[in-house]
């Protein structure tokens, strides 16, 4: 009798049917599993990405990939500091096995989940240029060749008629065609950004009211208009703000209340018409499953730099997939986490939207790379088909927009 060798009983095992969500990866990547290891990860800061940083992992290939962690330069720097011999020398191509022992982590530190986010999106990346696959071909796609993308409602003042016709007329102007918008209400309400805010007087409805009936009369039934909170709202707050926004028919009401789940959030959607959407700063498929249970909002969005990176966010998708619970991401931050959006968006049954900083006037986030810029229009961005993400990064355009107290990949 034959003896099977290791090789045949990994490429026996990944044959076998499985219920796995990486079982397609697995078969791709097991014949060049031990023939890369990783050498070194690094993370650095630039600016005007929302406080995230880079994450470069670099190997004994000589290949490098690249993701973006939702943590700053040090902070991301420390934390990888706790988990360096969880990694090094380690085959990147073994991402399951990475993920468990980063995330299971509880002593002396817990898992900090935007800095794995980070390094699980490199280590896809790495596995791409591998095994000479786009990322949205490992993660089981292709759905779809591009992703449909929001943009924000910038450079405007919504109080006011004239503003709203003039950035109406600005946007419909925009090479890359975006037909939705998100428009932010603390303006509107006169509140700092991104802080609990007390309760809204009728003036401050009235406002709100006023204010997106205006973007709605300029731009017409052509384009969505949504409205952005920053979970700055109590509960009564945000049922009256749905109630004051309702007759303009926005796309979606976003991140109303404070992020985690609790029975405030079952009362506004009980509350409202208005389709709801949250989770940009909620964390692996724990910090969705309220939400997806209990129905509480009609859209989960999270941000692939928080929630987990692609291993931790599919699993939410596939989790929210059986709820048939639309998935939408969130994304202030640079190409890198914009490509890996649009990897993610291909690779899922359940995306909806995701959002964009691309189209900017002055198109920072293009000008990160070093080869062909990101291909959108009307509102969809052309998913890459190169290795990996697809992302040359111009290492000019990161030396120029170092954040303060950063060293080009020290």
């Amino acid at each position: 009798m034959t003896s099977l060798s290791r090789r045949d009983l990994i490429r026996l095992a990944v044959a076998l049917p499985s219920a796995g969500l990486f079982s397609r990866y697995r078969a791709l990547a097991a014949p060049a599993l031990n023939r890369v290891k990783i050498t070194d990860i690094r993370a650095m800061a630039i600016q005007n990405i929302a406080g995230n940083c880079l994450i470069r992992i670099d190997t004994d290939s000589g290949l490098t990939g690249y993701g973006e962690a939702g943590a700053t330069g040090p902070m991301a720097r420390a934390r990888i500091a706790t988990m360096r011999g969880l990694l090094i020398g380690k085959d990147p191509l073994t991402i399951e096995v990475h993920f468990h022992n980063m995330t299971s982590l509880m002593h002396t530190y817990m898992a900090h989940i935007p800095t794995i986010s980070g390094i699980d999106m490199a280590l896809w990346d790495l596995a791409g240029k591998i095994l000479g696959a786009p990322v949205s071909t490992l993660l089981g796609g292709p759905f779809r060749e591009s992703i449909p993308m929001y943009s924000h409602g910038i450079g405007l003042n919504m109080l006011d008629k004239a503003s709203c016709r003039d950035w109406a007329q600005r946007i419909k102007e925009m090479p890359e065609g975006f037909t939705a918008f998100k428009n932010g209400i603390d303006p509107v309400l006169g509140v700092p950004s991104a802080r609990f805010a007390p309760t809204v007087t009728t003036q401050q409805l009235r406002n709100v009211a006023h204010a997106y009936a205006n973007c709605r009369e300029a731009v017409g039934d052509d384009i969505d208009i949504a409205v952005h909170c920053h979970n700055e709202l109590d509960t009564p707050s945000a049922i009256a703000v749905a109630k004051a926004v309702e007759p303009m028919n926005p796309l979606f009401m976003e991140d109303a209340l404070n992020p985690p789940f609790s029975e405030a959030w079952m009362a506004l959607r009980r509350s409202t018409r208005v389709p709801l959407l949250t989770g940009e700063k909620l964390e692996m498929v724990r910090g969705f499953k309220p939400f997806v249970d209990n129905q509480a909002v009609d859209i989960i969005h999270p941000d692939l730099a928080f929630a987990g990176g692609f291993t931790g966010t599919r699993k939410i998708a596939d989790y929210a997939y059986q709820f048939r619970t639309p998935v939408a991401l969130h994304n202030v931050g640079s190409l890198v986490l914009t490509y890996a959006n649009a990897h993610f968006g291909s690779s899922i049954e359940n995306f909806y939207r995701s959002e964009s900083q691309l189209g900017r006037p002055n198109h920072y986030i293009e000008a990160m790379a070093a080869g062909s810029p990101p291909e959108v229009r009307k509102g969809m961005l052309k998913v890459p088909v190169a290795p990996g993400l697809g992302l040359e990064i111009n290492p000019e355009f990161l030396k120029k927009n170092l954040a303060p107290g950063e060293e080009f990949w020290a």
